[in-house]
């Protein structure tokens, strides 16, 4: 066993104080699906645990117009049941109603699967195709610089995501293609659709995760229809492989799930 100690701040100034003074073995944890897991299978052994759901700056949505802000500590369930974000843009709060469970959904958290970045979280893809920008404690960056890679983002160490914010679309929808046994995104497919154009967003199929589909956007720009993608290839090389799906299998899903995602978003 180790020794863990657990802290409880109450603002994000207290939050970062504590994260400089423990150092590199301090973690955030907002709502703890992948770093509980992850310490219990003894896979992370921080010294200091700094928690952030108390943290009353990271709550609240706002919605202005079509202008939609949501705050890093906001649960999966509050953003899927935010009557806000389902009167200007349905597609994301359809999105946040499909993550996980709903142990998953009420503990979850925007601002941590953000900051975490697992090659199937579903948040991503919807950043990436509405433009969004991810705000912390120091800056704001946009979404396309945010996402580096596997579990890597622009995050500086002790960076907190406050909040995410992003114009809604004229149209939107997501549609995910479902490992069966852990609900996770073998791919999952946003598109959102503007009058200067169309943007997708994958996740679940990409080796270095979340991705933009461009020659989808641009098929798709040109004629929103789930038939305008059909004699595009995504190149194998660039696709995940493993024991749930070949790199060919979710080169073939990116397409699949993004004519179902657009034949959603034309539905609605």
């Amino acid at each position: 066993m180790y020794e863990t100690s657990y802290h409880r701040p109450s603002s994000l100034a207290e939050a970062a104080q504590l994260a400089g003074e423990k150092g590199d073995e301090a973690k955030y944890l907002s709502g703890g699906m992948t770093l509980i897991p992850t310490m219990k299978q003894r896979l992370a052994a921080p010294e200091a645990l700094i928690d952030l759901r108390h943290v009353g700056e990271l709550k609240g949505i706002s919605v202005s117009g079509r202008s939609i802000r949501i705050g890093g500590g906001m649960t999966h369930a509050e953003v899927a049941t935010s009557d806000e974000i389902k009167s200007v843009c349905p597609g994301f709060a359809a999105l946040a109603g499909l993550i996980g469970d709903p142990a998953v959904r009420h503990m979850g958290t925007v601002g941590g699967s953000v900051a975490n970045f697992d090659p199937a979280a579903d948040y991503p893809a919807a950043l990436l195709a509405l433009g969004g920008t991810i705000h912390t404690d120091k800056r704001e960056i946009p979404a396309d610089e945010f996402f580096q890679g596997l579990f890597e983002t622009a995050l500086e160490e002790g960076e907190i995501v406050t909040a995410v914010s992003f114009e809604a679309p004229d149209q939107c929808a997501y549609e995910k293609f479902r490992n069966p046994a852990s609900r996770y995104a073998m791919c999952g497919v946003f598109v959102a659709r503007r009058a200067d154009g169309v943007k997708v967003g994958v996740t679940g199929a990409g080796a270095s995760g979340a991705f933009r589909w461009s020659d989808g956007e641009q098929a798709l720009s040109g004629n929103f229809a789930p038939d305008a993608v059909e004699s595009l290839a995504v190149p194998e090389g660039d696709m995940v492989s493993d024991i749930h799906g070949s790199s060919a299998y979710r080169a073939n899903l990116v397409k699949v799930v993004t004519k179902r995602a657009v034949k959603k978003a034309l539905d609605h």
